[in-house]
């Protein structure tokens, strides 16, 4: 039973911490609209998407006007499109793309997931034609994320994969060198990729998923900050006890809203992703709450250990209070996305070598990190091999989101806007990987791999 002190309670963390729900995002499974003919692919996937979604935004909006609660992105996530691609020869995927940011505008959604393959273990039919036009189709719409699973816990890293997305990435920053190299900002390069997550860019929808399903993603890095500093000078048990409360508090009204999504649009409730996710405005940093803790600034050391408790706790306090969990869950460190990242960046507490062992404890990696726009493609592909590699062998979710700023060095920024925010350059090291990147072949599979 709902007490008045508990609806005060949520009403404040709205009002004031930034409490909210990030997004709804509609999973859509495109196996049905696969055809030899992409003109004809393309329609069915456009009519497929179009009837689906219909109803989307506006469940949404009605959603947030009964409840009070800001539902900040309505996202749809669709089949990997390489899959579509298989049966197309020689057609040209960026076709799809266009069809996926025509049915995004028609629906009125924020982002469309899904323009994605899977080369953990190789490459498949449709696979090197869909990764080759990824610069070329986020060139040419807004809407449209790009993801690529490059390697696995069961499959080892595909080193010919992650040689291709270091230039991939380049040229989709190229390309779009006049947006701020935006292009980029919506592309994830994944090791053991979730196919349930709501969350972009990365998101896309397994193969092993329902027809169609409701996914959710909650955020609220304020509410948890702002619940440290009222805490003081306790211990960290305490501060593990206290994210746990609040965390399950976060993850009831996703849950919640999740609920009333499905029964409204007639559609299966698939999982609440329980990550913080934060935003570039002030006070919904997870950076903050890592400060809260102690750390006079994020990327001190102690900063990892922070991190892994912060992780721990928002998993363990919001698996209790939904009765499906999943995507990625547990805490986001998007430099450009967050303020209090943003600013240790800035003053260089904070680094790509101290993010990348964050990585090993928060719930995805090394993301939206704007580095130097004359970083080599093979620089690119090592960074990606290296945090593939903790996730292989953690048996974790790694993802790599960087942003090569074309024309722009250390010191400098790109300014995205929204959630996406302001991104410093960071400092790469400048030894080169080259001769390491072209030798190709895979990274096998660890021997804890073997669990079967």
């Amino acid at each position: 039973m709902l007490e008045p002190r508990d609806i005060l309670e949520t009403i404040r963390m709205i009002q004031d911490e930034h409490l909210d729900v990030r997004t709804i995002t509609m999973g859509i499974s495109l196996l049905d609209c696969i055809d030899p003919d992409i003109d004809r692919a393309c329609q069915k996937v456009y009519e497929k998407i179009t009837t689906k979604a219909r109803d989307l935004v506006k469940t949404g909006e009605d959603i947030e006007k009964q409840y009070g609660i800001p539902i900040i992105n309505k996202r749809i996530s669709v089949t990997p499109i390489a899959l579509l691609c298989a049966a197309c020869k020689g057609g040209d995927p960026v076709k799809f793309a266009l069809t996926l940011e025509k049915a995004a505008q028609t629906v009125g959604v924020n982002f469309i997931g899904g323009y994605s393959a899977l080369v953990q273990k190789g490459f498949a039919a449709g696979d090197l034609e869909l990764i080759r036009s990824i610069p070329q189709a986020l060139s040419q719409t807004t809407c449209v994320c790009s993801s690529v699973n490059v390697g696995s816990t069961k499959a080892g890293i595909n080193m010919d994969a992650v040689k291709l997305m270091g230039e991939v990435v380049l040229k989709a920053s190229e390309l779009t060198a006049d947006r701020d190299c935006i292009g980029s900002a919506k592309l994830v390069v994944f090791c053991n990729a979730p196919e349930d997550n709501p969350f972009m860019a990365g998101a896309f929808h397994g193969v092993g998923e329902a027809d169609c399903v409701i996914n959710v993603g909650v955020s609220g890095p304020g509410v948890v900050s702002a619940a440290l500093q009222k805490a003081g000078d306790c211990s960290i048990s305490d501060l593990a006890e206290i994210i746990k409360k609040t965390a399950f508090k976060i993850t009831r009204m996703g849950q919640l809203v999740a609920w009333e999504a499905s029964q409204r649009l007639g559609v299966p409730y698939g999982i609440v992703d329980l990550s913080l996710a934060p935003t570039p405005a002030i006070g919904d940093s997870v950076a903050h709450i890592l400060e809260a803790m102690g750390l006079e600034q994020c990327g001190a050391h102690g900063t990892t250990a922070c991190l892994a408790m912060l992780n721990d706790a928002v998993k363990k306090g919001g698996v209790m209070a939904s009765s499906r969990v999943g995507g990625l869950s547990g805490a986001f460190i998007p430099v450009a996305e967050d303020a209090g990242m943003i600013a240790a960046a800035r003053s260089g507490a904070l680094s790509i070598e101290k993010l990348e062992a964050m990585t090993a404890v928060c719930s995805v990696g090394l993301d939206m990190i704007v580095i130097p726009g004359d970083t080599p493609a093979s620089t690119i592909s090592a960074i990606i091999a290296d945090e593939a590699a903790i996730g292989m062998i953690n048996s974790k979710t790694t993802a790599v989101r960087l942003i090569p700023a074309i024309g722009k060095q250390v010191g400098d920024e790109l300014n995205f806007g929204g959630l996406l925010g302001t991104g410093p350059v960071m400092r790469v090291n400048s030894r080169s990987p080259e001769r390491f990147i072209a030798r190709g072949g895979f990274i096998p599979a660890p021997i804890q791999s073997l669990k079967n």
